[in-house]
């Protein structure tokens, strides 16, 4: 037998399904193509730095930075799992050191990652307050959650 979820344990008929929020939705689409960008980058950079600079080092740090931008994903509904996303925006940026062209990517995608927040706010803020006037409503008006009249 397959083990159930917390939310599927405690959920019941007619409860209402919690919305997701759009910020994590937009910071998680921002760090998943980080990633790509990074793993793509740490190619250009093991082509061209060949001779330069030890190729476990640059295979090394570009796969993690890739797989540590994927996993920041899971923890963006945390307190501080934007920060971590703010720290990697940073550490994106820095990357220019090995290449060059990293500084206008990094740059780009810290602003994608700066709007992807302040509108994901925006509209999960927009979200909690349609949400409440329609409880409010349906309360007024002998509905329970789902529209249904009780």
């Amino acid at each position: 037998m397959a083990k159930l979820t917390k939310a599927q344990r405690e959920w019941r008929p007619g409860m209402p399904k919690k919305r997701r929020s759009t910020k994590v939705m937009f910071a998680s689409t921002v760090l998943l193509l980080e990633a790509f960008v990074a793993f793509f980058a740490t190619l250009a950079v093991f082509g061209l730095k060949r001779g330069e600079v030890s190729p476990a080092l640059i295979l090394t740090f570009g796969i993690t930075l890739s797989v540590v931008l994927i996993l920041a994903c899971a923890v963006l509904s945390k307190p501080w799992g934007v920060g971590v996303g703010w720290a990697l925006q940073l550490v994106l940026v820095l990357t220019g050191f090995a290449e060059p062209t990293m500084f206008v990517v990094g740059i780009l995608f810290a602003a994608c990652w700066w709007y992807g927040i302040r509108a994901g706010m925006r509209i999960d803020r927009d979200n909690a307050k349609r949400d409440r006037e329609q409880a409010e409503w349906n309360a007024s008006h002998g509905e329970d959650a789902t529209g249904q009249s009780v």
